[in-house]
């Protein structure tokens, strides 16, 4: 079979084209209305109907096929903006996995001292590593080292920028579970001819009161 991506990868992606082609003001004018339309690629019709579909497909737990998925990034990493849209589809997709998460769960890691939350946190992530990323996630001493083979957003721009769209997904994902605000760093990258793609964050006890 075709290899296949989560969909909620390739919805995270328009969802931030969406957002960012979208003006910050409202306006009456229609005319003006349908130039944008012709301008930004965010609000078309196109996006508006591929998004009601991957949001679908969520619903349903279909998968997309991965030619689509590094399609959409390749139109993305035409872009002047592309690293910024990539960083703000990471952030859209951690906050849709994070409410995903039980309220409880949520709360429990995050009131209980750290020595349990943070095991509760840490097996959250490697869900969203191997369940929607098809990768690993692996805890160092005070580092977590999150790699994949198959990166959706490789190649799809200038150097390496495709790349942010995964570190900006854990450093959200991070701070929303245990109110991390450390650096996620790049040590290993497929377009720089490396077997996989590898970040590295900082595990450590953002939270006040904590040990």
């Amino acid at each position: 079979m075709p290899p296949t991506v989560n969909a909620r990868i390739p919805l995270s992606l328009l969802e931030a084209v969406r957002h960012i082609d979208t003006p910050e003001s409202d306006t009456d004018e229609t005319e003006y209305v349908q130039e944008l339309r012709n301008k930004r690629l965010g609000l078309s019709d196109t996006v508006y109907q591929q998004i009601r579909r991957y949001s679908d497909a969520v619903k349903r737990g279909q998968m997309i096929p991965y030619a689509e998925a590094t399609g959409l990034s390749t139109l993305i990493g035409r872009r002047p903006d592309a690293e910024e849209l990539f960083e703000s589809a990471g952030r859209i997709l951690a906050t849709d996995v994070y409410e995903a998460i039980s309220p409880v769960r949520r709360n429990t890691i995050r009131v209980l001292p750290a020595l349990i939350g943070r095991p509760l946190a840490l097996g959250n992530i490697r869900q969203v590593a191997s369940g929607l990323f098809g990768g690993a996630l692996e805890r160092t001493g005070g580092f977590l080292n999150f790699s994949i083979t198959d990166s959706v957003t490789a190649n799809s721009g200038p150097p390496s920028v495709g790349c942010a769209y995964y570190a900006s997904a854990l450093r959200e994902l991070l701070r929303l579970l245990i109110n991390g605000g450390g650096s996620v760093d790049h040590v290993q990258c497929l377009e720089r001819g490396d077997s996989r793609c590898e970040w590295r964050a900082e595990w450590r006890h953002f939270r006040a009161g904590t040990t």
